[in-house]
């Protein structure tokens, strides 16, 4: 938890990884949207792109000068159970109003919520989770 915590514990790195899953790819555009600082921005950047959670790639429009678009690798794309995580508690526990987006299923329209489950499918609360080292740690 702590090696995940250092690299994606600060708000720019959120931010930057929630508008990668809106589909955000371009510095210029990151940095509008965010109002964040460049050398933050690319800070952030480098970091995502040495750790394997975006890539790099490059791109060129209209006799300009090369430039790059930032994509989520598989790896990036798994936190999005995360991302979801933070913003549903946030959701519950620091808005007094009505949340601006909904996550829904493509293929069904449902609204979409994060929890814990086993592999037959049962819903564990936090407060019940057994906590045991692996069995090749005892």
């Amino acid at each position: 938890m702590a090696r995940a915590a250092t690299l994606l514990g600060d708000k720019w790195t959120l931010l930057i990884l929630r508008e990668a899953f809106y589909g955000v790819s371009r510095f210029e555009d990151l940095r509008l949207d965010l109002a964040a600082p460049r050398a933050a921005l690319s800070q952030r950047l480098d970091t995502l792109v040495a750790d394997g959670v975006l890539e790099r790639s490059p791109y060129k429009e209209n006799n300009s000068r090369l430039r790059h678009e930032y994509r989520l690798t598989p790896k990036g794309r798994e936190l999005a159970i995360i991302l979801i995580a933070i913003m549903q508690w946030g959701d519950r526990h620091m808005r007094d109003d009505a949340p601006p987006l909904v996550l829904r299923d493509q293929d069904t329209h449902e609204a979409l919520t994060l929890a814990l489950t086993t592999a037959s499918g049962r819903i564990v609360s936090p407060d019940k989770i057994e906590k045991r080292l692996r069995d090749d740690q005892e």
